[in-house]
């Protein structure tokens, strides 16, 4: 099976990204409106500020340049994933276990509702459980949820 553009990608940057000191939180390639971007998204124990986006840029741009696995000119962007991350992968939903994040549904659940604030508790085989802030505990298959993203409350 041929490797996505992001998959190829993350296959050559990822070695240098770990010796620098980071992970490879995500890495997307897309179209917005005539221009092609490729987003890296790195983290760290230690968060991520403007200078480690800047390092990786550099390290990581000479090793695109030269591999060329994208044939149409884009824009490299490299970020942090932020406080309130997004959650994509069955990685980051593991990554994310113990945190509480908005789940957003494609239909409205039983109660009518689209979304839900939740703990995420747990995530085996496609199927994620979470606690709300009611107490209530839900198991709701991964294909069934739209949308994720960690939220950040002040203590």
């Amino acid at each position: 099976m041929k490797k996505s553009i992001a998959e190829q990608v993350e296959e050559l940057i990822s070695p240098t990204v770990t010796e620098l000191g980071y992970s490879i939180w995500d890495v997307v390639y897309s179209k917005i409106g005539a221009e092609y971007y490729l987003e890296i998204t790195i983290d760290s124990e230690e968060g991520i500020g403007i200078e480690d986006c800047e390092r990786v840029h550099r390290a990581i741009d000479p090793l695109l340049d030269e591999a060329d696995p994208i044939e149409n000119s884009y824009r490299l962007q490299v970020s942090s994933p932020g406080i309130e991350r997004e959650i994509r992968t069955d990685a980051h939903i593991e990554a994310c276990l113990g945190e509480v994040a908005e789940v957003r549904f494609y239909a409205p659940r039983e109660d009518g509702k689209k979304s839900v604030v939740a703990v995420l508790t747990e995530y085996e085989d496609g199927v994620l459980k979470m606690v709300t802030r009611e107490d209530k505990e839900l198991a709701v298959p991964r294909k069934e949820i739209s949308h994720m993203n960690l939220i950040y409350f002040e203590d």
